[in-house]
């Protein structure tokens, strides 16, 4: 009688040890979990590791309020993995109104896809939702009249985005505002704002340095070693070494795909030629190239004064495209960039 009161206890102790309290918990409290981890994810694969690991949380993490709160990182799909399932996971993070998620499938559908109209509206939707980036992105399709002729261009509109852009904090943008203010490109010309504004980006590129986790890890080891430089010079006057700003998933995208080959650029179509960019041109001549050189284009002038200083500033021989052209004109139609230092101002023909 004692031996069976001893099996029964042993045999009801083991009963509640596999008692999941998981399972105990209510949805609403599990999703608001999932949305905070996907919103704090470093990688795909975090997000990817909590789907696989149960059928409620698979069923949990495609929840519209989950997807909503993905952030950026999520998305950093690698071009060489790009499949329909990688695309519906895209729109499915759309349809929940991730703006990330508009901004990262419409660049992709934009310039990878061959899709200009489906992508410049999911662009133009994150863009309604204050996400800085699209703006930009938005602001450069509109100085290019990418996707269309070069009738299409509206500077005026790439200005006001670029303006909307920078005001939310968006660097290159405010980048390019500067330029557009010193050189009157689509605004009425302001040097002296100009200016300002470009002292002003490069402030802000150098306080996002100083906080970013490549900075602090060499914090401790440059106090007990020799400086080394851990990144590019600062794009600026200032002259500081910080590291290089790490490249939004879309643009890492962007770039991969035709530099793997996944993408083939059309005929007499070339790269931007800053390596931070990725964007393609739509038709030919959209891009303007360097007027001193003619090796190199650009889609934006805040893609030249970034190159200019980080690469092509070393690199720049006209006497070699005096050589090739002699003495050609080099305008085919896309415009030219001349480069010609001074500080920050960087003159455009």
């Amino acid at each position: 009688m004692a031996f069976q009161r001893k099996k029964k206890f042993k045999i009801h102790r083991r009963i509640e040890e596999r008692v999941d309290f998981f399972d105990g918990l209510p949805d609403d409290i599990v999703t608001c979990i999932l949305a905070k981890l996907s919103s704090s994810a470093s990688s795909p694969s975090d997000f990817v590791n909590i789907l696989v690991t149960c059928k409620r949380l698979n069923r949990l993490g495609l929840h519209p309020l989950v997807l909503s709160k993905a952030c950026s990182k999520v998305f950093d799909i690698k071009a060489e993995k790009w499949s329909d399932s990688a695309h519906r996971f895209l729109k499915e993070c759309v349809n929940s109104g991730n703006a990330e998620a508009s901004y990262t499938l419409g660049m992709i559908r934009f310039y990878c896809l061959q899709n200009p109209g489906s992508g410049a509206s999911l662009m133009a939707k994150a863009a309604m939702k204050s996400h800085a980036p699209a703006l930009y992105s938005l602001a450069v399709i509109q100085f290019n009249g990418s996707g269309g002729s070069k009738s299409d261009k509206d500077l005026r509109a790439g200005v006001a985005l670029c303006a909307r852009a920078a005001f939310l904090g968006h660097i290159d943008a405010l980048r390019e505002l500067g330029h557009c203010l010193q050189d009157g490109y689509g605004t009425r010309q302001n040097v002296a704002e100009g200016r300002r504004l470009l002292v002003q980006a490069n402030a802000r590129e150098l306080a996002a340095g100083l906080r970013s986790p490549v900075w602090m890890s060499n914090y401790y080891r440059r106090c007990l070693s020799p400086p080394v430089p851990v990144g590019c010079s600062l794009l600026s006057d200032f002259g500081c070494i910080v590291p290089e700003r790490e490249l939004h998933p879309a643009n890492q995208f962007l770039k991969e795909w035709f530099e793997s080959g996944r993408g083939a650029v059309g005929e007499k179509l070339r790269l931007c030629a800053h390596g931070g960019c990725g964007r393609p041109e739509t038709r030919p001549h959209e891009f303007r190239r360097c007027s001193v050189c003619g090796k190199v284009n650009y889609c934006s002038r805040g893609c030249q004064a970034l190159d200019w200083k980080l690469r092509h500033k070393a690199e720049c021989n006209p006497g070699e495209r005096w050589l090739e052209e002699d003495g050609a004109d080099v305008d085919a139609g896309g415009g030219e960039m001349a480069e010609v230092e001074d500080g920050e101002n960087v003159l455009f023909e």
